[in-house]
């Protein structure tokens, strides 16, 4: 008996999914846009998201042109949206913004257009392109809505952005550094200093600026490094200038000393200057394994 009411369960469920089935593809392929419309709502509601978002696609050639229009190509997009399509979602939004720019939807329709790119930028190794595509939606948003309750999230993802390309820039320099290319470095972190006095790590890329110079004299040919050690201690001030109370000025003025005394400058050889030296050194290599 119990395997007798496990068929009959079992066929009873299939019977009703292919009603089921029948009835949303007899919906899909109908002409009733009434019908259709209602039924595009029902499966949005109840979280059925890519069977709306199929009917609203359906409905958008049937409803191009009336009061509907707006509201289904919202919807579609919408759906899109809660099904995680993002790709396609950003599609309709976009092309929503263009063809209905006075809707009710549209400030919706650009904040959700704005988070599906948000969505699809990469992180900071990969392509940056996705994220500068973003941060114009971004920018050109809180220009058109700054008082939108939108639009303080915007701003929150604009930031994430920022940071990431800062990063992005960041990690390239070093990079060079890692490599022990040090004049290559040093032009490499100024050019960041350059074009975006405001990145996040300013006061590591003064660091390794500082760090390049050093190492670029210290590894040069003897006629060449008394003058790059002068570029070195223009970079020292440069940090010691802003930054004074930074942790890495310890192991930076152990730099600046042995520089001096690179140059021929008397620094004085006392006993408490060959044990700050000594402890500089120490804190420097403690820094560079990490």
């Amino acid at each position: 008996m119990r395997i007798v009411k496990t068929l009959l369960f079992v066929l009873v469920a299939s019977a009703a999914f292919q009603a089921c089935s029948s009835k949303y593809d007899n919906l899909l392929m109908s002409n009733d846009v009434d019908a259709k419309y209602t039924a595009a709502f029902d499966y949005f509601n109840k979280g059925k998201f890519r069977k709306a978002a199929n009917l609203f696609e359906s409905l958008s050639v049937m409803t191009s042109g009336t009061e509907r229009d707006d509201s289904v190509q919202f919807y579609w997009g919408l759906s899109n949206y809660k099904a995680k399509d993002y790709y396609t979602a950003e599609a309709n939004f976009s092309k929503f913004v263009s063809n209905f720019p006075r809707s009710v939807f549209t400030e919706e329709a650009r904040y959700m257009r704005v988070d599906c790119l948000y969505r699809s930028t990469l992180r900071y190794e990969l392509d940056q392109v996705p994220t500068y595509t973003a941060l114009s939606a971004m920018e050109e948003f809180v220009r058109d809505y700054p008082s939108s309750e939108w639009a303080g999230d915007v701003r929150v993802k604009a930031k994430v952005l920022n940071d990431r390309l800062d990063k992005k820039a960041f990690e390239n320099a070093r990079l060079y550094y890692k490599m022990e290319d040090y004049k290559a470095s040093r032009v490499a972190f100024k050019n960041i200093i350059k074009t975006d006095a405001e990145n996040i790590y300013r006061e590591d890329i003064l660091y390794y600026i500082a760090m390049s110079s050093y190492k670029y004299a210290y590894n040069s040919v003897p006629e060449k490094q008394k003058e790059r050690y002068m570029d070195f201690m223009d970079d020292y001030l440069n940090f010691i200038g802003e930054l004074p109370d930074s942790p890495y000025c310890k192991e930076l003025n152990a730099m600046y000393l042995r520089a001096q005394r690179a140059i021929g400058k008397d620094v004085g050889d006392s006993d408490t200057d060959k044990m700050r030296e000594r402890d500089f050194e120490k804190e420097r290599k403690a820094l560079l394994k990490n």
